[in-house]
């Protein structure tokens, strides 16, 4: 009796591994995303606040449903800006829409940049976004990692 309950419960054990894989989407194609501003905005506080718009495609025949985001920003390898966001916007198939994050800047991390600026201000700021996009169970997250140059002459 013992060997066929733990027979049985093998059985069980691998269809429910199965099923669960079965209902993955083996078609999903990862999402474009691209960051399209950074816009600071009217100072209210000690800390400088930004609005980030990210710009999202869904070339999948579902829709994608954004269940949250985690992103940071550095400025000249300091970071300035972490942040979540959960109130985001569904993508319909084949469709686009962008995405706006408010963020507020590190005051430690800003002060770094700075003061790096202030003693050398004709050197670029190296600029890096990372996000982390969570579309739900059944799908990898996705990756966004940006990074570039900025020249101040």
């Amino acid at each position: 009796m013992l060997k066929s309950s733990r027979l049985l419960l093998v059985h069980l054990l691998v269809w429910f591994i199965v099923s669960g894989c079965a209902t993955m989407p083996s078609d999903f194609k990862e999402p474009g995303v691209s960051v399209v501003s950074v816009t600071p905005r009217v100072l209210n506080g000690v800390a400088p606040e930004f609005d980030i718009v990210l710009h999202v495609t869904n070339p999948n025949r579902s829709a994608l449903d954004i269940a949250g985001l985690s992103y940071t920003v550095n400025l000249s390898g300091s970071q300035v800006i972490e942040g979540v966001a959960n109130d985001l916007p569904e993508i319909a198939p084949y469709g686009e829409a962008e995405v706006k994050l408010s963020a507020t800047a590190d005051l430690f991390g800003s002060l770094r940049v700075l003061t790096g600026l202030l003693a050398d201000p004709t050197s670029p700021v190296e600029f890096e976004f990372n996000a982390e996009i969570d579309v739900g169970t059944f799908y990898p997250m996705i990756n966004v990692n940006r990074a570039g140059v900025i020249s101040l002459q």
